[in-house]
């Protein structure tokens, strides 16, 4: 009798233990994994002329999504070694992207970071690009950078 109820006992065991492990299982399945903001920030050309229009583009996704409705993309842009930083808001192009074009008067090395904010996360890329003749470069002008 006591071995009776000993292989009950273990039988129970074993199928509750199957139980709570199938459950705990179907739970994880519903739960989000988390993803990352990630921003691609392209210049085209990287090297042009006085004058030539510059296409700036943010391809923004959020793990394989793309992101349409950031809370806000500004890039930032500034000629090597001037205090003087211009920010400009950008809205969605489409497919995640988010560009402005944008013209140049005065030769030299520029930098522009995209400043974007989407699903509570920020993300900051940097790139260097020239107009006309290079000037000197920023000390700390790494040309691809990311923030948080």
């Amino acid at each position: 009798m006591f071995v009776l109820k000993k292989s009950l006992i273990i039988v129970i065991s074993i199928f509750t233990m199957i139980l709570l492990a199938s459950c705990n299982t179907a739970k994880s399945g519903d739960e989000e994994v988390p993803q990352f903001l990630d921003v691609k920030l392209a210049v085209n050309p990287e090297k042009a002329k006085i004058h030539q229009p510059v296409q700036f583009e943010a391809k923004v996704t959020y793990g394989d999504k793309l992101v349409r409705d950031a809370d806000e993309v500004d890039f930032e842009i500034w000629r090597a070694n001037e205090e003087n930083h211009e920010k400009v808001k950008v809205k969605h192009d489409h497919d995640g992207i988010y560009s402005l074009r944008k013209t140049f008067d005065q030769e030299g090395t520029y930098y522009i970071i995209s400043h974007v904010t989407a699903r509570d996360m920020h993300s900051m890329p940097k790139k260097e690009f020239i107009i006309g003749k290079p000037s000197k470069p920023e000390s700390d002008s790494s040309s691809e950078t990311e923030g948080m």
